[in-house]
């Protein structure tokens, strides 16, 4: 059983403050806020806005899914979720190619939102089964 689902039969109830999958990814999005405030101020409205969004998207989009009634709507908001955090992770590849990030800290990133992504299809496959 996941922390904040409670599954009976086709009814999930859910409650997205207690899932670890929304608490990692939540603290994932003010980590991402942090590194892009060292970015240069010209990338503000370009890749920094584009990060920011995308990293804010990943727990935005499942606690949406959360609030949905069907296994079907949630499954589609983890989707997107999951998209979310691929979008980003390609951007953080061009952060590190700009050279705002260095070899480092884009391990340290892109592991913690590698397991993230992990949560998130265990997640989606435990509410399909």
């Amino acid at each position: 059983m996941i922390s904040g689902l409670i599954r009976k039969d086709s009814f999930i109830m859910h409650n997205f403050r207690e899932l670890e999958t929304w608490k990692r990814s939540n603290q994932f999005a003010i980590m991402i806020y942090k590194l892009t405030e060292s970015f240069p101020p010209k990338e503000r409205y370009n890749l920094i806005s584009q990060m920011n969004r995308a990293s804010v998207s990943i727990s935005s989009n499942i606690a949406e899914g959360c609030s949905r009634s069907s296994v079907k709507d949630l499954t589609r908001f983890l989707d997107i979720s999951l998209g979310s955090s691929f979008e980003l992770e390609s951007q953080l590849q061009i952060a590190k190619g700009l050279n705002y990030i260095s070899n480092g800290k884009l391990k340290t990133i892109i592991t913690e939102l590698h397991q993230i992504q992990k949560m998130i299809q265990g997640f989606r496959q435990y509410i399909n089964k």
